[in-house]
């Protein structure tokens, strides 16, 4: 499956590289493909609206710089244009803020066929005192599987600012009664799905680095070490607004 992706993307720069050389000057629609995701079939750019807007937010919305926690409202506005921009500049495309085939290539070959990144997993991000994603939480089951897609999206962005260091994700969905079983209020951020917790699986990243790059990668809540019952992870979420603590971090 990996090795099909990467075909396709492949055969995506040729076709449109070969665009361009034949003397077009704007690419108006990306070249035809078939994801086994999700697949734009138009080139997106400041102005646009829609709901494959919104497909690409979720997907770049972790690149929209310091502090920014990017709404994913379907409409292609200037943080929207900073993130492609920024998220083309860090995988090595021309950092035009336009979304064409070589972005969508570059995104194809970073989700899986369930719409996730390529480092995170739902089953990772569920485990829920061993139960599993369920229609427990805060949220309907749909909305906290949303949820949970959104928040590892920018997770890959802050894995990729630190190098690719791998990170493991300890806690992710908790149902209310694993969220109070943990020590959790049996209501917070884990419940709605929107909350991880991270820590180094190499080392070439810690728990600090990890805090101090998520500022940078779309998080509105980043707890860890300094924190309160934060000594052993860091905690990111996309909850509205900005809520960060850790002290040790120099956060």
């Amino acid at each position: 499956m990996r090795g099909h992706r990467i075909l396709r993307a492949l055969l995506i720069f040729v076709l449109a590289s070969a665009g361009l050389t034949a003397g077009a000057v704007t690419v108006s629609a990306p070249a035809a493909h078939a994801d086994e995701c999700y697949t734009w079939s138009r080139t997106l750019s400041s102005g646009t609206s829609g709901s494959d807007v919104a497909e690409l937010q979720i997907r770049v919305a972790g690149w929209a710089g310091y502090g920014v926690n990017m709404a994913v409202d379907g409409s292609f506005g200037a943080q929207t244009q900073t993130a492609v921009r920024s998220f083309q500049s860090a995988y090595g495309l021309g950092a035009d803020g336009v979304a064409g085939p070589a972005t969508y290539s570059k995104l194809y070959e970073l989700q899986d066929p369930d719409c996730t990144p390529l480092h995170f997993s739902y089953a990772e991000a569920s485990e829920n005192c061993g139960r599993g994603l369920n229609g427990n939480g805060s949220v309907s089951l749909a909305t906290a599987r949303e949820n949970l897609k959104r928040v590892m999206w920018r997770a890959e962005a802050l894995r990729h600012r630190m190098g690719d260091h791998p990170m493991r994700v300890t806690s992710g969905f908790r149902d209310k009664a694993c969220d109070a079983a943990v020590g959790g209020s049996g209501s917070g951020q884990h419940t709605y799905g929107t909350a991880l917790d991270l820590v180094p699986a190499d080392g070439g990243t810690t728990l600090c680095g990890i805090a101090q790059s998520a500022r940078y990668a779309g998080m509105g809540g980043i707890f860890g070490p300094g924190y309160p019952g934060h000594s052993d992870h860091t905690h990111v979420d996309i909850r509205a607004g900005r809520t960060w603590s850790a002290s040790q971090c120099g956060i």
